[in-house]
């Protein structure tokens, strides 16, 4: 079988006028998300923590489905 070449297109770097500045609206909204998702993480690690037999439980294959 004949190898397929990937072509690579040249990285075009910001140049002096052209320099990307991150929207303020974007960064905050992100800033929301990794709060929101760090929390749900705690919360789940919480749980984890109190039911972790009950849990492992629930999810081992019986009779070997």
């Amino acid at each position: 079988m004949e190898k397929q070449e990937r072509k690579q297109e040249p990285r075009r770097e910001p140049q002096g006028k052209d320099e990307v500045k991150a929207n303020p609206k974007v960064v905050e909204t992100g800033k929301k998300l990794k709060e929101d998702i760090d929390k749900l993480v705690d919360e789940i690690d919480d749980v984890l923590e109190q039911n972790a037999e009950e849990f492992v439980k629930n999810y081992v294959q019986k009779g070997g489905e």
